[in-house]
């Protein structure tokens, strides 16, 4: 049978060279069955829910503050060692479409364990509203694949390994999530530290967690605490966040009607 020739988009070229930096990393997983049932419960009583995408999130970077491993990354230049960042940097992947096509593109979140719920909803909200073109990073990104493989590729391995770069442009963690198509990825790659996922959320608030890892950073006893650590984050200060939600936008009203 004669088929025919695709190009590459400029999209597909940046998984390729994510893929190309991601492969060689010694990479683990650890899953943890989790019941998120308080988190749960708490997002079911709000008018306008947040996104399980931004709750992990908040919750990943607290868990990141007080465990260092999870802020450390391991570079080449100008030789290899440890770098440790004073906060977390999320690298979030959002499905868009662009030119007729479905494509991933990467955006970061600075310090989420910093900023409010409603305010990293709003960061997610645009990230993956607003016209492709209008967001600074997706076009940057657009822009830099149209650069010469080997360009691209020394330029990765610099932004990888000179420390203060990586943070600023790939980010300390990713996260990457399909459970609410009803499916989850088991094994997925990243050049960085830990890629954090799961699974779809049950009635009962029981989900599976992983955190995928270099194994050259961190072992994976300290991953599995963590793991048990977060899902208490969850279910304690990120659900009472979510319950003070409810509170805040209650006074207003209360002051209204006092009035």
């Amino acid at each position: 049978m004669r088929g025919r020739a695709l190009k590459i988009s400029a999209p597909r070229r940046l998984v390729g060279d994510l893929m190309r930096f991601s492969i060689g990393i010694p990479r683990v997983t650890v899953q943890r069955q989790m019941n998120l049932g308080s988190l749960l419960r708490a997002r079911a009583a709000q008018p306008e829910r947040p996104s399980w995408t931004v709750l992990f999130l908040k919750g990943y970077g607290l868990l990141s503050q007080e465990t260092p491993e999870l802020r450390r990354a391991y570079v080449k230049f100008p030789r290899p060692h440890f770098y440790e960042y004073p906060l977390s940097v999320a690298s979030v992947a959002h499905e868009r479409e662009h030119e007729g096509e479905r494509v991933v593109l990467l955006g970061t979140i600075k310090g989420p364990e910093r900023r409010s719920i409603p305010d990293l909803q709003a960061m997610i909200g645009a990230a993956r509203s607003r016209p492709v073109l209008e967001i600074k990073e997706f076009r940057r990104a657009l822009k830099f694949a149209r650069l010469p493989g080997p360009v691209r590729w020394l330029l990765m391995w610099l932004g990888l390994n000179i420390a203060r770069q990586r943070g600023r442009h790939f980010g300390t963690f990713q996260f990457s999530v399909y459970s609410g198509l009803g499916a989850e990825s088991f094994n997925p790659l990243t050049p960085l530290t830990t890629l954090l996922n799961y699974g779809p959320i049950d009635d009962d608030g029981k989900v599976d967690v992983r955190i995928i890892y270099d194994h050259r950073v961190m072992d994976g006893a300290n991953v599995a605490r963590a793991l048990v650590r977060f899902e208490e984050i969850m279910n304690g200060e990120i659900a009472m966040e979510v319950n003070g939600l409810g509170l805040a936008g209650a006074v207003p009203e209360a002051v209204r009607t006092a009035g």
